[in-house]
């Protein structure tokens, strides 16, 4: 048995990895259906009429995608979704997950320089800071719950028990 590694013993080629360089004949494409809201996603020809592959998402509208395609109509499917405060149906108190979310955002603003709504008494720690700012009810932040067909509620934090967690 040898050790010595002759050009026999190891032979590579890459001919099988040939890279081409061809522009793509199909592109995909998302719209807002106007009527009921839904997102209608599509792939297009290079010469400009729809393929043959259409997919509809959900019944249900979609916020982000009105607002992301930038439809504004009179009878926007946003502000149809969102629960008046006298109809809120989802638990009045503030869950650990959204304090935590809500102090990280917060002591990053006070921690960019934003303005600090309680008066300090020594404290330099942004997040000790937001937990004041928490205590004394004065976050400036809107918590938005999700129901499960799209529809959403506002609380502010005032509003929003808390437990010492």
């Amino acid at each position: 048995m040898s050790d010595d590694f002759g050009e026999d013993d190891v032979s590579v080629t890459f001919e099988h990895l040939k890279i081409e360089d061809e522009e793509p004949t199909e592109f995909f494409k998302t719209e807002v259906d106007q009527e009921d809201g839904r997102i209608v996603n599509s792939i297009e020809n290079d010469d400009g009429d729809d393929a043959d592959h259409v997919a509809v998402s959900s019944d249900s509208p979609v916020p982000t995608a009105a607002v992301a395609s930038g439809l504004q109509s009179n009878n926007d499917p946003i502000k149809d979704l969102k629960i008046p405060k006298d109809e809120r149906t989802m638990t009045p108190y503030m869950t650990k997950f959204e304090r935590a979310r809500i102090l990280g955002t917060r002591a990053m603003q006070i921690s960019m320089n934003a303005p600090v709504l309680v008066d300090l008494e020594g404290e330099t720690d942004p997040l000790e800071i937001a937990l004041k700012e928490l205590r004394e009810k004065k976050l400036p932040m809107i918590v938005r719950r999700y129901h499960a067909d799209g529809c959403y509620e506002d609380w502010s934090c005032d509003e929003l028990r808390q437990q010492d967690w």
